[in-house]
């Protein structure tokens, strides 16, 4: 399937796609959390200058991210087959390559109802609802939702050495790295969102 920008074909990359659920938080929901995390258009205008210093440091950004994982046995264990206790090379690859386009699609900043539902998705994913589904995958069925938020800090603290190599002064790559935290924080805010008992999100 092709992305939502007709530019790779990712498997289970369904952003945009009418399999995927609604989301169950509204457009002006949305708004209301963005307001909660000061996100800004002027956010929106540094993570998109993002984009064009990390469209092609994706890869090497998961890469530094599950070095990060592989560290740490009680995150490496969410990516290990549980028939063999082995690492999941085929799961690995399916969700790197989706994990590099989240990279583009958080600093593309295109805060619309398809990129709501797919952050619905994304929590559905790391959730006993949907964990390996869509990939056919045996890794653990069920991602801890404290691992999920904590993981967050250690997605956009490291980044700021590739957020330097666009030659910007260092405002710009402090206002670049401030905007992806608060897009960070709202979006693990949506992906908590299967993690709560109804009426509690």
């Amino acid at each position: 399937m092709e992305d939502h920008h007709g530019t790779k074909d990712i498997p289970g990359y369904d952003l945009g796609s009418p399999t995927i659920a609604k989301s169950p938080i509204s457009l002006d929901e949305l708004s209301d959390l963005k307001a909660s995390t000061l996100f800004t258009d002027e956010d929106v205008v540094y993570l998109r200058l993002s984009y064009d210093v990390l469209k092609d440091q994706a890869e090497e950004l998961v890469t530094m991210w599950r070095g990060i994982i592989a560290l740490h046995p009680h995150l490496a264990e969410y990516s290990q087959d549980e028939r063999t206790g082995e690492p999941d090379k085929e799961y690995g690859e399916k969700v790197g390559k989706r994990f590099e386009q989240w990279v583009l699609d958080t600093a593309r900043a295109e805060y619309d109802q398809d990129w709501l539902n797919y952050q619905y998705e994304i929590g559905l994913r790391h959730h006993r609802a949907k964990k390996n589904k869509t990939d056919g995958a045996h890794t653990a069925a069920h991602i801890r939702g404290r691992d999920l938020i904590a993981f967050s800090a250690a997605i956009v603290s490291p980044m700021r050495p590739y957020l330097e190599k666009g030659g910007h002064s260092a405002e710009v790559v402090n206002r670049m790295q401030e905007a992806w935290w608060k897009s960070m924080i709202l979006q693990v805010t949506l992906w908590s969102q299967p993690y709560m008992k109804d009426g509690d999100f």
